[in-house]
């Protein structure tokens, strides 16, 4: 499914329009986008958890050459899905 077809769907469970389903959709990415960025979480429940996750620096191995390389420090996006949510996907 992808962010049109989201927005169908709500649409059609919610008995709205799409245009006002795809303000709603589009205002709830940003906040989570803008939030996570900040280093706050986002926690739904019964859904899941955005934050964001410090990975550290680390050494890797390039698959072609074999070669060692440095992986600089990262801050990645991370998503944990919460019990309820995981209850309907078993």
């Amino acid at each position: 499914m992808n962010k049109t077809e989201l927005i169908t769907a709500v649409a059609e469970k919610a008995g709205l329009t799409k245009k006002d389903v795809e303000k709603a959709v589009n205002a709830l990415l940003e906040t989570v986008k803008e939030e996570v960025a900040a280093g706050k979480k986002v926690q739904l429940i019964g859904f899941g958890t955005f934050e964001a996750r410090s990975r550290k620096a680390r050494t890797g191995k390039n698959p072609r050459t074999g070669e060692a390389l440095n992986i600089e420090a990262a801050t990645v996006p991370a998503f944990k899905a919460g019990k309820a949510f995981k209850d309907v996907v078993k």
